[in-house]
């Protein structure tokens, strides 16, 4: 009998993996080089409603072979997939460079619709940064901006950890002020990350009045909003940035 796959992304009672491990086997196919897959059928339906959709349905010729083919997806993502399918566990980044996979596996669970692994992406990658005491490198806001929509889960997450790097920070790194200029939805999120916090209003500075000295101290060197970019950054917190070489740069250089 075919499982049910949750209209919400898996938010429903787990079943036990042994009831899940039926004989029908299914053949995935993936990425360029058609790497080969054999999936319990069952197991993946269940937590995939895109697969279940697939499989379950019998006008789709794939219900009768039992393969199917994903060409366009990256098999290192896919086998971190299958590695979370059957232990729904996700290794801890050991460091920023791993971070790249996980973003990569977390496009692919929104293509395959499974919002459990979505939310343990998200998780993980909240605690690597936090426990670190880093934030996500522009490059890394640019990549999950590029593959997700508006609303989406990690793209809050990150443009909300950025608003508060640069909220914190005595000055806006160069190429971050270079992207803000460029990506007015980015600069746009990162205000609306902001007004999400709901500041009181006695605690934040009033331009408006004379009294109150809103950072334009001569004696400290340049004045205006100009002396902001490219300045010194603060020295205890970090922007994680991967380097060209694939090192990470903890001082948030691009």
């Amino acid at each position: 009998m075919s499982p049910e796959p949750s209209q919400n992304g898996d938010e429903k009672p787990q079943k036990p993996l042994h009831e899940l491990l039926t004989h029908t086997l299914v053949d995935i196919y993936v990425g360029e080089e058609n790497s080969h897959y054999p999936l319990h059928e069952k197991l993946l339906c269940y937590h995939s409603p895109y697969f279940a959709s697939i499989f379950y349905n019998k006008s789709n010729s794939s219900s009768r072979t039992k393969e199917f083919g994903l060409p366009e997806v990256d098999d290192t993502a896919f086998g971190l997939f299958v590695g979370w399918l059957y232990s729904r566990a996700l290794r801890y980044p050991e460091q920023e460079s791993d971070i790249g996979p996980l973003l990569d596996l977390y496009f692919l669970a929104s293509k395959l619709q499974i919002t459990a692994l979505e939310t343990d992406i998200v998780d993980t990658v909240r605690a690597f940064y936090h426990n670190n005491e880093t934030y996500p490198g522009l490059r890394r806001v640019q990549y999950v901006y590029a593959n997700t929509d508006e609303d989406n889960v990690m793209r809050e997450m990150m443009v909300g950890s950025v608003a508060r790097f640069l909220t914190l920070s005595d000055s806006i790194p160069e190429h971050w002020a270079k992207a803000l200029k460029k990506n007015g939805q980015l600069s746009v999120d990162i205000i609306r990350s902001i007004q999400e916090w709901h500041l009181e209003a006695r605690n934040v500075p009033d331009a408006r009045d004379a009294s109150v000295d809103r950072g334009r101290n001569t004696f400290k060197g340049p004045v205006g909003f100009s002396a902001v970019e490219g300045g010194s950054e603060m020295e205890d917190v970090k922007e994680e940035s991967e380097m060209e070489d694939g090192h990470v740069n903890g001082n948030g250089a691009a």
